[in-house]
């Protein structure tokens, strides 16, 4: 009697049913595709293609039937036979119209090498400046064993990120992200948290590349005005002769004796001092550069960041630039090593410090792909390969930094300059007037004034899309985000402008939650509702978020 007064349609569904609505919900890519009108119900070759009568009535059918259950219920959904391919598909329009659909997003897929260095291209960022770096605040041997170390845990976790929203049952989340997951497991507090940390990776590498985009629109200018001028600098200032220089920027950490004065030179006698002095006076790296960035704040306004998507392809040829650059410096300038495993010499420094923290933190954002993995996966061809082209990816990442990293320490040349000269960005060490360096600032400047409208895109969506349900809710709110983010930017690169404390607060920071806490608690917590969790599964991931949190707390006291 109970049934005969339950409706036909209903959106409570029994266990068995449940068990059913799992299986469709596997097919929800399926279920949002356009409704599908067969060939032979199109009427003509055109290029709008007239519907006939038979398929507008069954359009109507299939949206009259949609109106029985809820938007969240998948008891109508079509079967899996009756959905056709992609190259298929037909869109219908009510004005009588059908569009023959071809390359949409879920038909597209890559292969294996186009995800793997797709996944290459994404991770390497401004953190690959700073490695070298952070190898010298580490200590060379303890340096390289750090880097492997944390790549393999960024690896894993990047790994529990990728499979944790596979390991939800009776849900489908084949378009969930990983905040989706947080908020499945923790709530609000999940999704909330998630955010914020996900915003602090995302603002803390704007306010990056504001620093740099301020750095390099400097040494650029600062190379032309000097050949446009005929005004050559003895770039022996705190550095090395030769044809291929090594600078120091600072004076109080060079021995008196291997650094002299640096002098300006002009070929025509009718220029003077004051032209230059004039000069540095409006092209100041950290007084007047900053403030001049301020023009990019229009890009941030577009509604869609499409256009600037276009220029994503100057990343790779930068990074490769990079690649050439270390390689030619290294090759010109040699080897300059010596091991001293705890003493400091004059030159050296000792292959462990005590000053490794800085580099952890450095690495955990240089490693951090985390927040777009499973989107990245997505576009994979074979689903099957995910972990072994997530893992290969993650050995060129690692393999690239130690390229990069261990070639510039080696060849640094110590003596005559100390091996803890090493820059923050090591294009640093470098003087403006060195032509291969100023092609890599000028590729790296125009890469960044492309991404850092699309890093802006992210944090607009993010934030707004959670607090107002909409990604643009007018331009008086978008602009007053983006004022808020470019003035964080123009004051760090006045007051504050070392990429490498930036880069290892703000990577420790997110890396705490979205790296170590979050994924080593889904991870515990998806086993344990399996009963699958052992005590030393437990240990290890409890492990993993004690370092994530010394890591973060180490960088306050370094």
């Amino acid at each position: 009697m109970e049934d005969d007064c339950r409706p036909l349609l209903s959106s409570e569904q029994t266990g068995e049913n449940r068990s059913l609505r799992g299986s469709t919900d596997s097919l929800d890519i399926k279920v949002k595709r356009p409704f599908y009108v067969e060939p032979r119900n199109i009427v003509g070759d055109d290029p709008q293609e007239r519907v006939s009568a038979e398929a507008a009535i069954l359009n109507s059918r299939v949206h009259y039937y949609s109106k029985l259950t809820g938007s969240s219920d998948r008891l109508l959904s079509p079967p899996n036979h009756v959905i056709p391919r992609p190259e298929e598909i037909y869109v219908y329009s009510p004005l009588g119209t059908a569009f023959k659909v071809t390359g949409s997003d879920h038909s597209s897929k890559n292969p294996s090498i186009v995800t793997i260095f797709a996944i290459w291209n994404t991770m390497l960022g401004t953190s690959i400046l700073s490695i070298p770096w952070g190898i010298k605040q580490a200590g060379f041997t303890l340096g390289i064993l750090i880097l492997i170390f944390t790549g393999l845990l960024m690896l894993y976790c990047c790994y529990i990120v990728l499979k944790s929203p596979k390991a939800i049952p009776y849900v489908n989340t084949s378009d969930w992200e990983f905040p989706d997951v947080c908020k499945y497991y923790f709530g609000k507090f999940g999704q909330w948290s998630s955010l914020v940390f996900s915003m602090v990776s995302l603002i803390g590498a704007m306010v990056v590349y504001w620093v740099l985009m301020s750095n390099f629109l400097y040494n650029i200018g600062q190379f032309i005005y000097n050949y446009a001028h005929n005004v050559s600098m003895s770039d022996s200032e705190f550095g090395t002769n030769g044809t291929d220089k090594v600078i120091c920027p600072y004076q109080n950490i060079i021995p008196g004796e291997n650094y002299t004065i640096s002098t300006f030179y002009f070929d025509n006698s009718g220029n003077d001092t004051s032209d230059v002095s004039s000069f540095g006076h409006w092209w100041s790296k950290t007084n007047t550069i900053p403030l001049y960035l301020i023009v990019l704040l229009p890009l941030l306004c577009f509604r869609s960041a499409s256009f600037f998507a276009r220029f994503t392809f100057l990343g790779t040829i930068s990074v490769v630039y990079l690649i050439i650059l270390v390689t030619v410096k290294a090759v010109r300038l040699g080897f300059h090593l010596e091991f001293h495993w705890f003493d400091t010499t004059q030159f050296y420094v000792p292959e462990f410090r005590l000053l490794f923290p800085q580099l952890t933190g450095v690495l955990t954002l240089a490693f951090y792909i985390h927040n777009c993995i499973i989107t990245l996966m997505k576009s994979n061809m074979h689903q099957e390969n995910n972990v072994r082209d997530l893992s290969v990816a993650y050995l060129l990442v690692g393999l690239t930094y130690l390229y990069v990293g261990v070639l510039i320490f080696a060849a640094f040349p110590s003596p005559p300059l100390l091996k803890d000269c090493i820059e923050p960005n090591f294009l640093d060490n470098f003087p403006s007037s060195d032509v291969m360096v100023f092609v890599a600032r000028t590729f790296l400047l125009f890469q960044m004034i492309t991404v850092y409208p699309l890093l802006g895109y992210l944090v607009r969506v993010q934030i707004m899309g959670q607090i107002f349900g909409n990604h643009y809710p007018s331009f008086f709110h978008v602009l007053v985000l983006n004022i808020f983010i470019v003035g964080a930017g123009v004051l760090v690169a006045r007051f504050y402008p070392n990429i490498g404390s930036i880069i290892r607060y703000s990577g420790a920071t997110c890396g705490l939650a979205l790296v170590f806490v979050f994924p080593a608690l889904v991870h515990m917590i998806s086993l344990k509702r399996q009963g699958k969790l052992r005590w030393l599964s437990a240990l290890f991931h409890s492990l993993l978020i004690l370092l994530g949190m010394s890591n973060l707390l180490a960088q306050f006291f370094m």
